[in-house]
């Protein structure tokens, strides 16, 4: 039996082995409570004096090593007959260190953006599932952030046991992978969790990757090259701005009490409405100065447990304050920064900060120059802060001469976000935890790919086949999750750029040792963040339960294998039946918001046809809906409209309307039979 640790008592314990270390060091990742892949070659490695001796002992194995001139060592443990645990780790030179609550079990990284780095506690039934998550059995190492050009050999981060006071913090989809794994196993399973929303395939690719396509290393040394030039850059901004301000006597003198505009009982007698997004601008309102902007937002009971994200896309110097506290602050010298996140949020407002009913944001806006402008929708978590807002003047700058405001400084064009520059997350997150052992990854990216999906054909196969060639551990299993349904659902068959990345993804399953999840029955039209991570975890889980435990469990969605066209109607074939196909039946609404509990009236395309989701087109290549049925294990498809078929599309759209399964209950995986040029051909990075 497995003993329950605190996690308070696992950071101290880590920090008095940080104290502790003299000469032998170990990275972040070996450390207490860590899981330890149970194989024959478990890499442990670390620092000491240039030659100075190691000796590594866990469970009865010995294994030796000695640091080569830089100090760096590394060695092999053969972990393939270990029991689970727990156990001590020792690691001897001049000094030693003592490991406790070690693990042996499987071992699986999840990386990618948001929808991976989503945490528990933000999903459904998150509550019920977090009061019951306690398993010493289950584990995860969260590697702290960091994008750097340079290679690091380290990362933060400590080993944390699921428990009620912890699993909320897990990546959700990672942990009902785990979840699924443990109770069929039996055996620990730890998580090793590197992801970071809004992250492009290309800032997980190592240098050595990206530069083996020339377009791709074109762009990095691009890239590269603005980050490197952007911080003289910035500082001539922020000098000439401060000699602009000081000589036109713009200096912000802000309000003493800041309650009168913030607060949670402000009176609206003298507020001006204006409608957002747009310029901070309106009859009665300064053009230039200080300028509050207000809104009220009404948040359920259910909700105030939740972390909420801030997007305010402000091309300007602002205060934000909630419920009456300042939470963020940008003035014109750390605007607008290298990777900022203040140029669209998010600005979290951690659970507890929420208030059920009413809310007040409220913005202060110092504008020396002109009116600040929002360049886009601001959101409150799933909440849209877009449309009228209230907004008042607190003080006003005479009007200047037209040619002194030309004069004003202009901010230097911010680098690439630091997430979806190429390489730099490789170097910061994946670098550092090389190569522990592991069994597989898991990943769930692609939405920030999706404006140049055809590229992704070559990005994602390129990351798969270097993170196989850095760890060094063979093909090792590399599942991923296809995008879930998102945006707004079309009246009529078209093209899609998120259908496109879809097809590429699923296009990466010709590398050897590859499963895809499809979710295009689990996502939300308002959220890109679908709140039903149990499914996607579930699924990936059956994946690797199938292919690598040897579990006799269906894993595997319906996917297009071919077609012929017989007296005007399409026939198709399909693998992955499980035996039959079936027509899901549709709801009347469909998700748009579950946060929030906001649906919309399902519209069928097709009413009268058993299935929905396909389109049919003539040598024209003009799309119509089409009528479809299932005979045995193969699906009819036609329309009166088009007598002389060539090509049929399914589920090709951001938020199809479908419905075919198989006999398992998994849904069909989009696709097409046409290989017409997609709309992202000429989309680059």
């Amino acid at each position: 039996m497995i003993p329950r640790v605190s996690p308070h008592l696992a950071l101290a314990a880590a920090v008095s082995i940080s104290c502790a270390c003299a000469d032998v060091k170990l990275p972040a990742i070996i450390s207490n409570h860590m899981v330890l892949k149970r194989t024959a070659h478990v890499p442990i490695w670390g620092k000491a004096d240039p030659g100075e001796n190691v000796t590594v002992t866990l469970d009865g194995k010995t294994s030796k090593a000695t640091a080569d001139a830089a100090g760096k060592w590394i060695t092999n443990l053969d972990l393939h007959d270990s029991a689970s645990g727990p156990f001590e780790m020792v690691v001897e030179g001049k000094n030693k260190l003592t490991l406790s609550d070690v693990v042996v079990g499987e071992v699986w990284v999840a990386s990618g953006q948001s929808n991976m780095e989503w945490v528990l506690v933000n999903t459904t039934d998150a509550q019920e599932e977090i009061a019951r998550s306690a398993n010493p059995l289950i584990r995860q190492f969260l590697v702290s952030k960091k994008a750097t050009p340079e290679l690091q050999d380290d990362a933060a981060g400590e080993w944390v046991l699921a428990s009620p006071a912890t699993s909320g913090t897990f990546c959700a989809a990672g942990y009902y992978f785990a979840k699924k794994l443990q109770a069929e196993l039996k055996v620990p399973v730890g998580l090793i969790h590197a992801s970071w929303g809004g992250a492009a395939s290309e800032a997980w690719t190592s240098v050595e990757a990206i530069d083996s396509v020339p377009e791709l290393k074109a762009t990095r040394e691009r890239l590269w090259t603005e980050i490197k030039d952007y911080p003289a850059k910035k500082k001539a901004f922020v000098d000439g701005m401060a000699a602009w301000i000081r000589d036109n006597g713009r200096e912000d003198r802000p309000v003493a009490n800041a309650a009168a505009f913030a607060g949670m009982d402000v009176s609206p007698e003298g507020w001006i409405p204006l409608k957002l997004p747009g310029a901070v601008a309106a009859p009665g309102i300064p053009r230039s100065g200080a300028v509050w902007l207000r809104k009220d937002i009404e948040i359920p009971s259910a909700m105030t447990a939740a972390s909420f994200l801030l997007f305010l896309p402000i091309d300007g110097f602002d205060s934000v304050y909630w419920n009456g506290k300042l939470i963020q602050q940008t003035t014109y010298q750390d605007y607008p920064g290298m990777g900022s996140i203040r140029a669209f949020g998010p600005y979290a407002l951690q659970p507890g900060v929420l208030k059920a009913g009413k809310n007040v944001l409220a913005i202060r806006l110092y504008q020396p120059v002109g009116p600040a402008i929002f360049s886009g929708a601001p959101k409150a978590g799933p909440f849209s802060l877009a449309d009228e807002w209230l907004a008042k003047g607190e003080y006003e700058f005479p009007t200047l001469a037209s040619e002194m405001t030309a004069a004003a400084p202009k901010p230097p064009a911010s680098p690439q976000y630091e997430q979806q520059v190429s390489s730099l997350l490789f170097n910061g997150m994946i670098h550092p935890i090389l190569p522990y052992a592991i069994n597989g990854v898991i990943w769930y990216q692609g939405e920030s790919n999706a404006n140049r999906s055809y590229q992704y054909r070559t990005a994602f196969p390129l990351l798969i086949t270097d993170w196989r060639k850095h760890w060094k551990q063979g093909d090792f299993p590399f599942y991923f999750c296809q995008l879930a349904n998102h945006m707004d659902k079309k009246p009529a068959p078209g093209e899609s750029n998120w259908a496109e990345l879809r097809e590429a993804q699923s296009l990466a399953l010709q590398l050897p040792n590859t499963g895809q999840a499809v979710l295009i029955d689990i996502g939300e039209a308002g959220d890109v963040h679908p709140r039903n991570k149990k499914d996607a975890g579930e699924r990936l889980a059956a994946i690797a339960l199938a292919r690598d435990y040897d579990r006799s469990i269906p894993f595997c969605s319906p996917t297009y294998a071919s077609m012929k066209i017989e007296s005007g109607k399409i026939i198709l074939s399909f693998a992955h039946t499980y035996g039959r196909l079936v027509a899901k039946p549709l709801p009347p609404v469909y998700d748009v918001k579950t946060q929030i509990k906001q649906t919309a009236p399902l519209v069928r395309n097709r009413p009268d046809s058993q299935l929905e989701g396909f389109a049919i087109c003539g040598e024209d290549r003009h799309w119509v809906w089409a009528d479809a049925i299932i005979e045995g294990e193969k699906v009819l498809v036609w329309s009166d409209k088009v007598p002389a078929p060539v090509a049929v599309r399914y589920a090709w759209a951001d938020n199809p309307t479908c419905n075919l399964y198989n006999g398992a209950g998994l849904p069909a995986s989009p696709f097409r039979t046409d290989n017409f040029p997609p709309v992202t051909l000429n989309n680059k990075y």
